[in-house]
Formats: C-alpha cells, structure tokens, sequence
C-alpha cells in the first residue's frame, strides 16, 4: 500500500544544496538527476538555483520555475502547474498529475519536452511579470 511514510523513504532526502541532494538520492536516479539539472541550467542559465519544498528548486527573477526529485522508478519534475491545454497535449504518455510530470528511469530523459515545458514556464512568469 502506498502510504505517505512508505512514499517519503523513497523520494530523495531533504539537503543543504543540489549536489549532496543528488548524492543522497536514489542511486538509479543520480545520473538522470544531473542530466536534467544540466538541462535546466542550459534552458534557463540565468536561472538561480537552491533546495525548495526539500527538493532542487529554480527560480528565475525571483518567480518560481522548476523543480525535481528522484525516486526508485521515476524523477518528478515539476513546473508544469501553468501550461496551456495545447501544451499538455504534448507530454505524450508520461503520467502527470497538477503541475507534476514523471520520467520514468528505463527510459531516457526527454530533453526537448523538458525544454519545452521550462520555456512555457517561462513565457508564463514573463507574461505575469510585465501584468504587474
């Protein structure tokens, strides 16, 4: 049964930084972690980066971006709370839930979606900025 203590253990721990956030996850999830976090930061460099809701968080002029976490079978990635329904369409079979997209670890990391979703993010927090 998945309980919140049994979902808990599995995710990654909360730490003081990226790299030991990284490195205290999943072993299967590690080298998919720093894949996307290279993504992220390729996508949106000028993007400041810091553990958030005990996780890796991005934000990017101080409006929230992205952030991710690593499980057993999957990475959680999250920043999608604010696509538009013709963007959704486009997340293929991955299972999502409110502002959630899970990549499973079998499968490689799909880097152009990732990139889409932060670059609609960031088309968001641009169009609230400029409301203001």
């Amino acid at each position: 049964m998945r309980t919140a203590e049994n979902i808990r253990k599995k995710a990654s721990p909360p730490a003081e930084d990226v790299d030991a956030f990284i490195k205290a996850s999943p072993k299967e999830a590690q080298a998919k972690l720093k894949q996307l976090r290279v993504i992220i930061k390729d996508t949106a460099p000028k993007a400041d980066e810091s553990i958030g809701y005990g996780m890796p968080a991005y934000k990017l002029n101080g409006k929230w971006l992205a952030g991710f976490a690593g499980y057993r079978k999957h990475i959680g990635f999250y920043g999608m709370t604010y696509l538009s329904s013709d963007e959704k369409k486009g997340l293929g079979d991955y299972e999502t839930s409110k502002g959630t997209i899970r990549f499973p670890l079998d499968e490689p990391l799909p880097e152009n979606l990732i990139k889409k979703i932060l670059k609609a993010r960031m088309r968001y927090n641009e169009k609230k900025m400029n409301k203001g």
